[in-house]
């Protein structure tokens, strides 16, 4: 597992949960920015990435 793999996903989250709750589309955008980005961190270490609509809990 690599260190920015972990970086990324680790910013990913932390920016996909600050944005998930929100209702304008700028809160789900960058929802889904975070998700894209802990995506790319979880498969960099050679994990499945999240595949469910950010704020779902999941």
């Amino acid at each position: 597992m690599s260190v920015e793999g972990k970086v990324k996903e680790a910013a990913g989250f932390v920016k996909e949960e600050l944005n998930e709750h929100g209702k304008s589309p700028e809160s789900q955008k960058k929802a889904q920015e975070g998700r894209d980005l802990r995506n790319e961190g979880r498969v960099e270490d050679g994990k499945a990435p999240k595949t469910t609509k950010p704020g779902t809990g999941h």
